[in-house]
């Protein structure tokens, strides 16, 4: 028997919970009720069946909101809802696949061909124009600060400097910060955990809106992040749409495809663009599948690669005549960090100890970034939820950034010589002439070119005591940087913290094994960046390719690998991957790859959600509308079952149908008798659920006469004959495999006699996981 720590059953229905008295906090601030389940299907009685709906949490009416919101990582949230990834086999489906010949078939392949290269184009566009606008902005707020610390050095009054550089940084920051948090809340942070999620099967309300991450580019030359978690983001925010062929943001349909409008359709468009910005197409590849990915095919691989290729191609001819060689397609991308000369920073066998220490060190600094940003969110969340507290929270972070950055640079007495104009922005303060101040060469520049300068830059460049503060500092910085209300990522950041303490860690080898290795800072760099990312995100595959596409070598493929391994393992060990402890804080019912170990002993009737609202296959018109119409639960998916008229007692499983195919039969009002009179009526095709896809009108917009509800409606011809089902004595391993590695919205439980004791959804299968104590399960709450 497997070992259950936490056990507690629930299913949502007031009047059993009120008997038994158990709560759980809700994170509204409220309590809700917690009761244990029973094991039948009924007519008209209503379960917890996926909640939420698509018009629905579009419509949500505004609540007040209260100081403190309770909070833990053991809830899942009632708001997600699962997607329609099950294509539905009902008579419609066969009739429109009978009349598709080969040559429709090729053209709707074709077209499918052609709306990835539009993906490409697309992504390429939006990442140039984000690289383009961060740089331009970024030189803008360097150029004016620089000036006015050049001005007032000798005269004494650099407090008007650090009040300048101050208030550019909280503008950039509030200019991004207000749209974020009054707009679109769901584009803060890198967006990475939130397409995760969607690509998993969760249906995360605006999360590929066209204006998320419209103008998330403001706060990119302000904070401690990069736009590579963004980018990433944006490519999902375009493949979900040009899949569709339509933005309800903008309010078109540009109708490019006639191919169908499904969520799957637009799931693996998805995919395919989430890396295209910025990226080689391998390295592209190999994050979606590694780290994006949850459901992944052959033909999903080609489309990837080619949406990756056309994005590359387009960024490179872009970024060329922006910078005046039209015709050189060379560009290394937009993550660039120059290229290492393998003849002179080789490496021994006698340094794979030293990188496996690296990668130690990558691993324990990542959990513990982690962990202090755990603990940072949990405590946004409970305090820090109002919009306008957000807004302030990030001012306040560009502001204490660029006064910290302005007292350590006032601070350093590290000056270096000014060599061939290699720095963009140099600082002199009080060096000498001729010499520039080294803590400035950090701070004082985007992330990204700080990267380029701690790995290629000579040895003896910078002080120990330099590069030890700033990696102090700026780790602390980034950690209370990523979460906060703004778009923006942690990918150039962790590399950044890694390259100040592995460049530091080079130069600490070569004062002590001065003969014996060739301690290069820069090689050194290198390894440091790379273990503190792993150490954070805990990439290993695609992480690799990355590095040594953005080096242009591959001579450290091994030693890249090999700190990168070790990370992950030493990581792992302490705390979860960031990405996925936002999930986890964010109560998702993500599913990973497999069920909980010694999980066997579970059953689908301790699994399932039951009684469940089960419907007739010729039922009632009033009876559909006031299920629908039910406020206290929403459901998604109805099983339909023959029974005989007049009768309460379900017969056998007869088929499903879903919420949505509902509503467009009550809107196109299909009711047996008005075919029966011979009214005039066009046939419904499978044309116009897609039509009405993804944002079904709600119940209440759907006018029905009391004459109406009187009528019949057959479901024979739209529900889904062959529904997937498992028997009730099914473990949860097997239900779990069936259910995830199909994309299934609803798996029916039924017993010998073909009858439905029971439905199972997300919300039952994630809610067992492996704690410290043996199989727990989640408490359920609603936000």
């Amino acid at each position: 028997m497997a070992n259950v720590a936490t056990r507690v059953s629930w299913s949502g229905r007031e009047g059993e919970a009120e008997g038994r008295g158990e709560t759980t906090p809700l994170l509204n601030g409220t309590s809700g009720q917690l009761s244990p389940s029973s094991s039948s299907s009924q007519f008209g009685r209503l379960s917890n069946v996926d909640l939420g709906d698509h018009e629905n949490t579009e419509t949500e009416a505004p609540r007040s909101l209260p100081s403190e919101i309770p909070h833990n990582n053991k809830l899942l949230s009632l708001k997600y809802e699962s997607l329609d990834y099950d294509n539905c086999e009902n008579q419609l489906f066969l009739e429109e696949e009978k009349r598709i010949n080969h040559t429709a078939f090729r053209t709707v392949e074709i077209q499918r061909w052609f709306i990835c290269a539009m993906i490409g184009i697309l992504t390429g566009l939006v990442a140039c124009f984000i690289d383009i606008m961060v740089e331009t902005l970024a030189g803008l707020k360097y150029k004016l600060v620089k000036g006015n610390i050049d001005k007032f050095t000798e005269s004494g009054r650099l407090s008007f400097s650090l009040l300048l550089w101050a208030t550019v940084n909280a503008g950039f920051v509030m200019a991004g910060s207000l749209i974020v948090a009054f707009l679109e809340p769901v584009a803060a942070g890198s967006g990475i955990p939130q397409i995760k999620c969607y690509l998993n099967g969760v249906k995360i309300p605006h999360v590929v809106r066209l204006k998320v991450r419209s103008l998330g580019c403001l706060s990119g030359p302000s904070a401690l992040c990069f736009q590579e978690g963004p980018m990433i983001h944006s490519g999902a925010v375009i493949a979900a749409g040009v899949s569709q062929g339509r933005s309800t943001s903008l309010k078109r349909d540009f109708r490019v495809s006639s191919a169908p409008r499904t969520t799957r359709s637009g799931w693996d468009l998805a995919e395919e663009a989430s890396l295209g910005g910025g990226r080689a197409p391998g390295s592209g590849v190999l994050f979606s599948l590694e780290e994006g990915a949850s459901f992944w095919n052959q033909f999903l691989t080609w489309r990837i690669f080619f949406a990756s290729m056309i994005s590359t191609f387009t960024l490179n001819s872009i970024l060329s005549v922006y910078k005046g060689n039209p015709l050189d397609l060379s560009s290394p991308g937009l993550i660039n960090f120059g290229r290492f000369d393998s003849e002179k920073m080789g490496y021994t066998f006698q340094e794979i100890p030293i990188f496996i220490f690296i990668g130690v060190l990558g691993g324990i600094l990542g959990a513990m970034f982690n962990a202090l940003n755990y603990w940072l969110t949990m405590f946004r969340i409970r305090y820090i939820h109002r919009p306008c507290l957000q807004v302030i929270e990030a001012v306040l972070v560009g502001a204490v950034t660029a006064a910290i950055a302005f007292v350590l640079i006032y601070s350093s007495t590290d000056c270096q010589p000014l060599q061939d104009n290699s720095m963009a922005y140099p600082l002199q303060l009080f060096c000498p002439d001729g010499q520039y101040n080294s803590m400035a060469a950090a701070f004082f520049n985007t992330p990204e070119k700080s990267v380029v300068r701690l790995f290629h830059d000579p040895p003896g460049t910078y002080d120990p005591m330099t590069l030890g503060l700033f990696t102090l500092v700026y780790f602390f910085l980034a950690c209370w940087t990523y979460g906060l209300t703004v778009s923006a990522g942690v990918f150039i950041p962790s590399l950044l913290i890694g390259a100040a303490w592995g460049r530091l860690f080079g130069i600490s080898l070569s004062y002590t094994l001065h003969g014996f290795i060739r301690a290069d800072p820069g090689k050194y760099a290198l390894m440091g960046a790379a273990a503190q990312l792993g150490g954070i995100v805990r990439m290993t595959l695609s992480l690799t390719v990355i590095m040594m596409e953005a080096t242009g070598n591959v001579t450290y493929g091994f030693p890249i690998m090999l700190v990168l391994m070790t990370a992950k393992i030493v990581g792992d060990f302490f705390a979860e991957g960031l990405y996925d402890m936002h999930i986890q804080l964010q109560s998702v019912p993500f599913l990973h790859w497999e069920a909980p170990v010694t999980s066997h002993s579970f059953t689908a009737t301790q699994v399932m959600s039951t009684p469940v609202t089960c419907l007739r296959q010729s039922e009632k018109v009033g009876t559909v509308v006031d299920i629908l119409s039910d406020t206290a639960s929403n459901h998604n998916g109805f099983p339909v079952v023959e029974s005989s008229p007049g009768s309460e007692q379900a017969m056998g499983l007869r088929g499903l149908i879903l919420r949505s195919q509902l509503i467009v039969l009550l809107k196109h009002k299909v009711f047996v008798e008005r075919a029966s009179l011979s009214l005039r009526q066009r046939r419904l095709k499978l044309k116009d659920f897609r039509d009405a896809y993804p944002r079904f009108p709600p119940i209440q917009s759907i006018h029905v006469s009391q004459d109406e509800r009187e009528c019949m409606v057959d479901l024979t011809e739209f529900m889904n004959p062959s529904p997937y089902s498992v028997p009730q004595e099914a473990s949860l391993p097997r239900v779990f495999k069936l259910f995830r590695a199909l994309g299934l919205r609803h798996l029916v439980v039924v017993d010998n006699q073909n009858q439905v004791v029971g439905l199972v959804t997300r919300k039952d299968l994630a809610r067992y996981r492996l704690g410290k104590k043996g199989i727990e399960e989640m408490l359920l709450a609603k936000t």
